[in-house]
């Protein structure tokens, strides 16, 4: 090999083993170093966020007769059922046809169990809180009562806010417990948040990368709606709380 054919090669290989580095060291921090915000979960069809360690589910007579204690049994890539939260009351007199047993078979299966109330906004908070307080009796170990408020019905922002208050106030009294606010992040921003911040915010946003795409603190995630979980036929609802167990059992019924 001549000297000039070396010298070539010398000066190939100090372009050429650089990009090779460059490039090892891109494909280790991709693979090893950066953590993706949500993995696909194949057993319950959806991707899911990481970087949290309780995941639950909500349900309502959609979801028809559950198998609870399926759902209890499934885990797959450390990921569990760890709550459940269920819809109980609607308006001023509608229970849910499922809450009962629902109620009844999550306790038995072990799960971690909440009540909500679907919120409609044209009609008293109070007879609304009363609907929901002849049907609900909290447990020790159960979640804090679930305002869910997603709609207006023609109902101004005033009267909405003082009819919502009305219910998040009787039933605070009643199960000594405050209540956690349901909504989704831009019906919350516009209608509840500016009066209803001190509260526990439950939000539902779909499709957020990291997390939900609001500044105000919220300590459950709806995340999705499309989740798939043993012992029930149909779509269902996926959260995460935002904190660690000792967080989460902190807001049971003590």
């Amino acid at each position: 090999m001549s000297k000039k054919t070396k010298r070539r090669i010398f000066r190939v290989s100090l372009i050429v083993i650089p990009l090779l580095l460059m490039a090892l060291l891109a494909y280790w921090i991709s693979n090893w170093y950066y953590k993706p915000s949500f993995v696909h979960y194949p057993a319950f069809g959806i991707d899911i966020p990481v970087n949290y360690s309780i995941h639950g589910i909500d349900v309502s007579k959609h979801q028809k007769t559950i198998g609870w204690q399926e759902v209890k049994k499934m885990e797959y890539g450390k990921v569990k059922i760890g709550f459940a939260i269920m819809k109980a009351t609607e308006g001023l007199g509608r229970v849910d046809e499922q809450f009962r047993r629902n109620w009844l078979h999550a306790k038995r299966a072990g799960i971690s169990r909440g009540a909500y109330h679907f919120f409609i906004a044209s009609k008293s908070g109070k007879a609304q809180a009363e609907n929901f307080m002849e049907t609900v009796r909290l447990e020790k170990g159960d979640l804090p009562p679930v305002l869910d408020v997603e709609q207006t019905y023609g109902t101004d922002k005033t009267t909405l806010q003082q009819r919502v208050h009305d219910w998040l106030q009787a039933v605070e009294r009643r199960y000594g417990m405050k209540p956690i606010l349901y909504s989704n992040v831009d019906f919350y921003e516009t209608y509840l948040a500016d009066r209803f911040g001190d509260y526990p915010l439950w939000v539902a946003h779909y499709f957020a990368k990291e997390k939900p795409r609001t500044n105000h603190p919220w300590i459950f995630w709806q995340h999705s709606e499309t989740g798939r979980v043993n012992g029930i036929g149909t779509a269902v609802d996926f959260n995460v709380f935002k904190g660690d167990s000792a967080a989460f059992r902190s807001l049971l019924k003590p």
